[in-house]
């Protein structure tokens, strides 16, 4: 599988390619603005939405404030309930915990549950490179990996794929993975997902390793929580004999009694249901039912260094949901590839290159892929200020020198000048007063961004001119 997102161009080249592909952009429109709708009126039935999103929003801020407190509680209460725990400083660190567990159980393959944070880690990369195969279990992933293609949304991996596309590549790829597709398979959602099904049945009940991610990690009684609407990960998760979560340090939350804000919030804010078909938890081992080992692989992998910044910090109160993405006007034109990481969208601008770092063209790129619309932040359902981290970025990116930024220094420098001298200003002034019928009422060439923006109207005439008339 094609997973690795180095070497990709910045933001800008990637998508001026994706903007031109006709059927990308449709297949985008199409799920994006469907998906939004949903959630909107999912979101209009509760009252005390405001109220949820603000108790989301405190219940990450206390965390993250005592992370390294809950992280402690939570491997102590791991460990009493018969798991391991082992701490991964950076994605190689993961990487080669979680292949040295599996060889340490003699098996060549692995069914996973969708997790972002293998991803992030390229942990099926690795695990190849170690000679074991990892199977994606969930829809999307499936039809992502067998397609040898990347993931472009964080919720629905393969949006970037219409229904004619999945049944070409079930029919060609599918037979080298493992069960091929059906006969005469056509594109009708339910013969696509039946055709899935009978495909990971197999890998189910034949796999004695699962990989899991977790959406939540309770610190109090040390139990992770998966959340999930077609029944592949409660499969992943109780089947194998030996389980292996890897998550971010991030997701772990005080009680038990936090997880009723998110189990109203992520469902709403993510698949647009009142609450998820699936919602998985489990507390360690137990003789009786389930896997007999479980290892919890707890990943920093930049996330200490971002929860160190008093603004972008808040990008780690991310619950996944995706939500920002679905109203992002320029995600939905330039897609998710063009943001070189599995972490598309909004979310994806402020929280790559603050767990990756600015050096790379990519990274220092992602903080300008905005407009800057704010429809991400009213969304939100934890309100991370996105706008407002990505201007904290894009500073740190001009401070270091980030290459692509010369017309806004020149403009800075060019503005610098002329308010230092004061006939230029004036004379600046003079022009913009004497052409004001020639400004259009909106800003040129945005379309339907600007709808409802309308350029300020100029005043009749400047301060100045006012000041010569009447300081007498």
């Amino acid at each position: 599988m094609s997973g690795t997102y180095l070497g990709m161009p910045s933001f800008p080249k990637a998508a001026k390619d994706a903007v031109h592909n006709v059927t990308l952009r449709a297949n985008l429109r199409h799920a994006t603005h469907t998906i939004r709708d949903k959630r909107a009126k999912a979101v209009a039935e509760l009252e005390d939405w405001a109220l949820l999103r603000e108790a989301g929003k405190q219940i990450k801020d206390h965390t993250l404030r005592h992370l390294d407190r809950y992280l402690e509680q939570l491997e102590s209460a791991v460990t009493a309930a018969g798991g391991t725990v082992h701490w991964a400083a950076d994605a190689e660190e993961a990487n080669r915990i979680v292949a040295d567990l599996v060889k340490a159980t003699g098996e060549s393959e692995v069914v996973k549950v969708k997790s972002m944070a293998t991803q992030e880690i390229g942990l099926n990369e690795a695990l190849k490179a170690e000679g074991i195969s990892a199977y994606e279990t969930d829809l999307a992933e499936l039809i992502v990996q067998l397609g040898d293609d990347r993931p472009s949304h964080i919720l629905v991996p393969a949006i970037h794929r219409n229904r004619a596309e999945i049944r070409d590549i079930f029919e060609r790829k599918m037979g080298s993975w493992g069960r091929p597709a059906p006969d005469g398979l056509s594109d009708s959602p339910a013969e696509l997902a039946e055709a899935a099904r009978l495909h990971l049945r197999e890998r189910f009940l034949r796999a004695k390793v699962g990989i899991s991610g977790a959406n939540f990690m309770v610190a109090e009684t040390g139990t992770l929580v998966v959340f999930e609407s077609e029944g592949n990960g409660r499969m992943c998760l109780t089947l194998p004999e030996t389980l292996i979560s890897v998550v971010g340090i991030e997701k772990v939350v005080p009680t038990w009694r936090d997880l009723e804000v998110f189990l109203q919030t992520l469902p709403r804010s993510s698949t647009a249901e009142r609450m998820n078909p699936y919602t998985s938890m489990w507390t360690g081992t137990a003789d009786a039912d389930g896997p007999r080992t479980f290892h919890l692989v707890l990943l920093d992998n930049g996330r200490t260094g971002t929860l160190a910044d008093e603004v972008g910090r808040q990008a780690l109160r991310c619950i996944r949901c995706s939500a920002c993405l679905n109203v992002c006007p320029v995600y939905e034109r330039a897609g998710g590839h063009a943001y070189g990481s599995v972490y598309p969208g909004p979310i994806g601008a402020i929280l790559s290159p603050q767990l990756r770092g600015i050096q790379s063209e990519i990274d220092a790129s992602l903080p300008y892929a905005s407009s800057l619309c704010g429809a991400c932040y009213e969304v939100c359902p934890v309100a991370i200020d996105i706008p407002e981290v990505l201007l904290h970025l894009r500073e740190k990116v001009v401070e270091q020198g980030g290459k692509g930024h010369r017309l806004e220094k020149a403009a800075i420098k060019a503005a610098g000048w002329i308010l230092d001298h004061p006939a230029a200003l004036a004379a600046v002034e003079k022009t913009a007063s004497g052409t004001r019928g020639l400004y259009p009422g909106r800003p040129p060439g945005a379309g339907a961004w600007t709808a409802d923006r309308e350029l300020p109207e100029l005043p009749a005439q400047s301060f100045r001119d006012w000041w010569k008339k009447n300081r007498t």
